[in-house]
């Protein structure tokens, strides 16, 4: 949600997203037991640890992940490689593709059988749950058993429980905030230079002072940023993450509908549009891929973010200036934060066993995972203790979204966090509050087609709805219109079957 250290972000919901853009984050530190837990972690569970091919070779893994290009990240690579080489056997090369292209590009590579080994997947980017059933993924039940046994020992039970499909897992959720919490994240240099005072921004509809004030005194920063793939928080429990199947988290009926036909979203499209007029949210907000370029400038002021401990810790230690939140939402236990963020072994690896013995180290052992995560010790940050870091100048050439890539309770703390952060975690992850439908996972087989005409009409309309871009008062009945036309209601009505029995089976 660290470097650029995206939380869960911004992701999830908004991707960057969660505006995420925005943020999300990072960098964060460890556990005091250092390179030794490790070492044991992953040497003694990881079957044949040193083993290579047949031929004696080092297996070499292509590992494909989220997140804006890194100019270092070849670079990090040969390190991780000479580490993994002598750990496993194994050499790895990183392929990054962005945010806002990942899905799409994902989708072509796997079906033209582009080798692969492991890949980032999600229930907001490559949708885990949908590719899963595809065959994209390798079942790893077994090799979990034989490989995996220390990421079994680590990672929270709640998420290999709660990323199970259809009774199996497919990926390797990454051990960070269970719970996902929306924010209002702002750049502290303008609250303190206007004295804005945040205390009661809590809705929407709260900001519109302070970005008045902003649009006013800063003509060339953006009041409120966020880019294609923003979604405004309001309160419902999404089938499918971003798409408009939702059941209320105000009520426990349990009854699908469209979100788009609910007034709460109708009154947040119309606060957002009126945003867009005043130009408090950029003329590009529907197009443009990411926010990075304003958050590394500085030149924004507030945006949506998902949130997780000491958030604010390590988006200001990213961007080198200021960075504090407040609340935007509750924190609520979703199907998409439980599955947030995982890695997969491709179904077509030639190496899943090796695939899976680097994912087991990835979790495990603290130098590794801060070696992705930070870069090289000594080139892109230094160590100022045990478990703590400081980002160099040259981590601008390897940024990197911590929360894509394992367990976060192994790395390193930045100077502000406390000694008793992933204490802290945990009792965040304690606190949320399931959702509806946690645990249960919407099958579009019966509705295949329709689910892809319905996604083919939110392409045409949701960025633009989202952003405020366009008027709803046009364009939502037109969206509404062509979303029954291509078979919403047919998919409401299978899902509320299928939630029905589901209730039924679990005594919900």
């Amino acid at each position: 949600m660290s470097k650029s250290k995206k939380s869960f972000a911004l992701l999830a919901a908004l991707l960057l997203a969660v505006s995420v853009i925005v943020s999300a984050c990072g960098s964060g530190g460890g556990d005091k037991s250092g390179s030794a837990a490790g070492d044991s972690a992953s040497g003694n569970t990881s079957g044949n640890t040193s083993g290579s091919d047949a031929s004696g070779k080092p297996v070499d893994l292509i590992w494909y992940t989220i997140g804006t290009p890194q100019k270092d990240v070849d670079k990090v690579m040969e390190e991780v490689s000479k580490y993994t080489k002598d750990k496993i056997g194994v050499t790895v090369h990183m392929k990054m593709i962005d945010w806002g292209d990942y899905t799409q590009k994902m989708q072509v590579l796997v079906a033209s059988g582009e080798p692969m080994d492991i890949m980032f997947t999600s229930s907001w980017a490559f949708d885990y749950v949908q590719n899963a059933r595809k065959g994209a993924f390798m079942q790893l039940d077994d090799l979990l058993d034989k490989y995996g046994q220390g990421i079994k020992q680590v990672l929270d039970p709640a998420f290999l429980a709660g990323s199970k499909v259809d009774g199996h897992n497919y990926g390797i959720p990454a051990n960070k905030e269970l719970p996902a919490q929306q924010v209002w994240r702002f750049n502290k240099t303008f609250l303190d230079k206007y004295k804005l005072d945040i205390k009661n921004v809590n809705t929407l509809e709260s900001l519109e002072p302070l970005l008045k004030t902003i649009k006013e005194k800063e003509p060339n920063v953006t009041p409120f940023a966020m880019d294609k793939t923003f979604m405004p928080y309001v309160p419902y429990d999404y089938l499918i993450q971003n798409m408009p199947m939702a059941v209320s988290l105000d009520k426990k009926d349990y009854k699908v509908v469209d979100v788009l036909e609910t007034p709460e979203l109708k009154s947040t499209l119309e606060t957002m549009h009126k945003y867009y007029k005043a130009g408090y949210i950029s003329p590009e907000a529907a197009t443009t891929t990411s926010a990075s370029d304003l958050q590394k400038a500085g030149t924004w002021f507030t945006d949506l973010a998902t949130t997780q401990p000491f958030a604010d810790n390590l988006w200001s230690s990213s961007y080198g200036y200021p960075v504090v939140s407040t609340p935007a939402s509750p924190a609520y236990i979703f199907n998409w934060s439980v599955m947030g963020s995982l890695q997969a072994i491709s179904a077509n690896s030639k190496h899943p066993e090796k695939a899976m013995e680097f994912l087991n180290l990835l979790n495990t052992d603290p130098v590794l995972r801060n070696m992705v995560d930070s870069g090289i010790e000594g080139v892109h940050y230094k160590k100022t203790g045990d478990d703590v870091m400081e980002n160099l100048p040259a981590s601008k050439d390897y940024d990197m979204p911590t929360f894509t890539f394992g367990n976060i309770m192994i790395t390193y703390r930045t100077k502000d966090d406390p000694a008793d952060k992933w204490d802290v975690f945990k009792k965040f992850n304690a606190s949320g509050v399931a959702a509806p439908t946690l645990g249960f996972n919407f099958d579009a087989t019966k509705v295949s087609s329709e689910l892809t005409a319905v996604q083919n009409v939110k392409d045409e309309f949701w960025s633009s709805l989202m952003t405020g871009t366009v008027d709803p008062d046009e364009y939502l009945p037109k969206a509404i219109e062509k979303f029954k036309a291509a078979g919403i209601d047919k998919i409401i009505a299978e899902a509320q079957k299928q939630l029905d029995a589901w209730r039924a089976a679990n005594g919900k």
